[in-house]
């Protein structure tokens, strides 16, 4: 066990490129275990868990699975992190709150499920206190860093769950869901999370935020594993009395996209480049095999201001009004402060039945739109940096649940899938919304969107190809993508083992056209920064690689700023996609392009 593990994982972990490992001997689940404990323990800083992932704590879940043949376990030996207000037996559950926390003596109904298909348990990830806000940042173990950005916020309450994910400390996370909380991290972190309809998964053993409408959720970088993880947890739990059967189906696809009629409404530092955003799928929806119309989403609008503006923040304080009774300055401050407005004299039995009344009309209305269709909307409006939302709490907050406050209040089906990005490593998200009985529909609507995106862009990477794997099974091509690299990922380097852990090869030696600057960057190490001039420039020493597009996304997204991946142009003009760095910080850097590449400046002599 202390034994220093060697492989090295890709950062997006998925349900299947694990199990083909497994099968093929190349891997076993100790050896993950170990690479993402490590992993946790390396992004400390980033408040991605409360319990993080130890060998103590999991090694009895490793030595159960010897007893247990792969194939009758569908997510044998696949790691997944669990949301610290649902339930790990003999792990204790905070809510985000250390005075709230207890030890419970069994798993909550999920988890229990996970556990007897396979999979293993990790750690408990880091929530907003009490699943109560939309942006990761109201916990007293620290605002979780989003995984991308860190200075932006990881979306909430299930910031934790979304970012470990993204962060290749595990294949899936359980989030929890209602207001938004399992779709809002996703979109955040260029993830999918798949909110099922109430009730399809038992909440048992989850602590409640407004129990009525919770519910359980997942995170993981596909559809295909989202669904994987369905089939094991879905289904009527006897001692859940929030439990039903509700059965997804194959999927399949509806007979209308529906859209927002009208312009939307953006926010945050990069309100422009989200709308932009929106308009650039809207495009991309339409030259989709389906019909579209537009409808006046008002009704939407009217049910997600009763969840906060209405009665139903009084369930909040009657699940948790006694612990902050009894316990009064505890809770996180904002959150204090939201609880406690449930115990408004306002919020009488008349005024509870009054909105119940109300929602119930716009409930009937939602139905017949949205009966054998599926609606579109942005998951978020936009973004805000952490500080923005320390400064001030609720309004950041109350933007976030603009277009996710609705679903379970109209007993809708939801799943947040990624849409491009609104700006260098800052996510897109749409959420498909359909009714409860038809969640085949938002499965079939997302498969046909995320195979169009794919597409779409491969065809405009000119360096993307189709390219056989020598291990691949009758599965067929597997889609790769040419990326150029110009420092620390180059052979030899202390990255080239990120690329290989990638599955990424080297093609060959190249250089950029003559139109570059190279920085070096003050980083430990020195890292490289690959400007495009405007006028000027010089060409640079570079390697281009190749590497699978399923693991494109993860590696994107784990590349810290002020780097990211861009468009290169090489020497014969043309374009693949590659490290660049932004403008800012090459200013206060010293220039080195004149020594013609990274290998000049940093010889590995001296590494």
């Amino acid at each position: 066990m202390g034994n220093t593990v060697h492989i090295q994982l890709p950062l997006e972990l998925t349900i299947s490129w694990l199990q083909e490992k497994y099968k093929n001997g190349e891997l076993t689940p100790r050896e993950v275990i170990s690479a993402i404990v490590q992993r946790a323990a390396d992004d400390a800083e980033m408040n991605i868990w409360i319990t993080p992932p130890s060998m103590a704590l999991i090694q009895p879940y490793l030595e159960a699975l010897a007893g247990v043949y792969p194939a009758d376990a569908p997510l044998w030996g696949i790691p997944f992190a669990i949301k610290d207000n649902i339930d790990l037996a003999g792990v204790p559950t905070t809510a985000g709150c250390a005075e709230y926390a207890y030890t419970p003596a069994e798993h909550a109904g999920v988890v229990e499920r996970l556990i007897a298909a396979g999979a293993i348990p990790v750690g408990k990830t880091n929530l907003d206190q009490f699943a109560t806000g939309l942006v990761g940042a109201r916990s007293p173990y620290g605002d979780a860093h989003n995984a991308l950005r860190p200075e932006l916020i990881s979306g909430g309450s299930s910031s934790g769950s979304a970012v470990a994910v993204a962060r290749g400390q595990a294949a899936f996370s359980l989030g929890t869901d209602t207001a938004g909380s399992g779709r809002v991290p996703a979109a955040l972190n260029r993830l999918v999370g798949y909110k099922p309809s109430l009730g399809a998964w038992p909440t048992k053993g989850v602590v409640p935020a407004c129990a009525s409408l919770d519910c359980v959720t997942v995170f993981a970088h596909s559809l295909e594993d989202t669904l994987a993880v369905d089939g094991v947890v879905r289904g009527l739990h006897e001692d859940d009395p929030w439990s039903r059967s509700v059965s997804r189906g194959a999927s399949r696809l509806p007979h209308t996209l529906l859209l927002p009629e009208g312009p939307l409404g953006f926010y945050g530092p990069y309100a422009a480049e989200y709308e932009a955003a929106w308009e650039r799928i809207v495009e991309q929806l339409k030259g989709i095999n389906l019909p579209i119309a537009y409808v006046d989403i008002t009704m939407f609008s009217q049910a997600a201001a009763i969840l906060y503006e209405g009665p139903w923040v009084a369930e909040r304080w009657a699940a948790l009004g006694g612990f902050i009774e009894a316990n009064p300055g505890i809770a996180y401050p904002v959150t204090e402060q939201i609880l406690r407005s449930g115990s408004a004299a306002d919020y009488d039995a008349a005024s509870v039945f009054h909105a119940m009344h109300k929602l119930q009309h716009i409930k009937l209305e939602a139905r017949k739109l949205l009966q054998g269709a599926v609606l579109v909307m942005p998951t978020c409006g936009g973004a805000w940096t952490r500080e923005q939302v320390l400064a001030d709490p609720i309004a950041t907050n109350r933007e976030m649940g603009r277009y996710t406050n609705h679903c379970n209040l109209l007993d809708l089906c939801g799943v947040a899938v990624p849409a491009g990005d609104a700006a260098p490593r800052t996510p897109f998200g749409i959420t498909l919304f359909g009714v409860a009985e038809e969640e085949s529909l938002i499965c079939g609507a997302a498969e046909l969107i995320l195979e169009g995106a794919a597409s779409e862009a491969a065809s405009a990477s000119e360096g993307a190809s189709v390219t056989a794997d020598a291990g691949a099974s009758a599965a067929g091509a597997q889609a790769t993508t040419l990326i150029a690299v110009c420092g620390l990922h180059m052979r030899g380097y202390p990255l080239e083992k990120q690329m290989l852990g990638c599955g990424a090869r080297f093609i060959r030696e190249d250089e950029t056209a003559a139109k570059y600057s190279l920085v070096k960057l003050p980083t430990t190490p020195a890292k490289p920064g690959l400007v495009k001039r405007a006028q000027g420039g010089a060409a640079i020493a570079l390697e281009v690689w190749e590497m699978p597009l399923e693991a494109f996304g993860g590696f994107t997204a784990a590349i810290p700023a002020p780097l990211g991946i861009g468009r290169v142009e090489l020497r014969d003009g043309s374009e693949v996609p590659g490290f660049v760095c932004e403008a800012y910080a090459a200013a206060g850097a010293e220039d080195v392009t004149a020594l013609g590449g990274w290998r000049q400046v940093v010889p590995l002599a001296a590494e």
